[in-house]
């Protein structure tokens, strides 16, 4: 069977976007290590800074040491803040929270990476963990041919405002409302 050569596209005008994953829905995260894993077949270098999660194994952890150097991740959280046990108080949920912008900032600007992930960081700004204006600067400091991908619930009007691309993940139905416990490779 003969190789069917692919097809490359290349923009015109290349654009840093900024783009919102954002619902109630499962995915969000899910969808934004797609976006990762898609640039690094381009040559492209990632980082990921996750803001709530980190004190429960995820697979993504392993998986993208296999992409490495191409993607890093930092586990910035302690979980998520006020739910499912988390034993973390507030003011340390929120101190992880802003080293977590301080570390974004500084990869941001170090000229390395061609995509940055913040993970979480719209619960993070609804929790007040972080602030708006924190968020806003990062946005509006991006470098210009970077993309910024901001995952979690209840994004900020401004922050929507602000973006080039929103997409809300809404559940519609929802193994765990069944009484199904979280799945390998599916859930973590």
């Amino acid at each position: 069977m003969e190789a069917v050569k692919l097809q490359r596209l290349e923009p015109k005008e290349k654009v840093g976007l900024v783009v919102v994953i954002t619902g109630n829905g499962k995915g969000k995260t899910s969808s934004a290590m797609g976006m990762a894993l898609r640039a690094v077949g381009h040559g492209m270098h990632v980082c990921i800074i996750q803001f709530m999660k980190g004190d429960l194994y995820s697979g993504e952890m392993d998986g993208i040491k296999r992409l490495a150097p191409d993607v890093e991740l930092h586990l910035t959280g302690k979980g998520f803040c006020g739910i499912m046990g988390n034993p973390y108080p507030y003011k340390e949920h929120r101190a992880n929270a802003q080293d977590a912008i301080k570390l974004a900032k500084d990869k941001m600007l170090s000229g390395k990476f061609d995509i940055l992930i913040l993970d979480e960081i719209n619960n993070a700004l609804k929790l007040k963990l972080v602030d708006l204006p924190q968020v806003i600067d990062l946005i509006d400091s991006k470098p210009r041919l970077m993309h910024l991908i901001l995952t979690g619930r209840d994004a900020h009007p401004d922050v929507i405002e602000r973006a080039h691309t929103v997409s809300e993940v809404r559940e519609i139905k929802h193994a765990y409302r069944q009484k199904i416990e979280p799945q390998k490779g599916i859930d973590y």
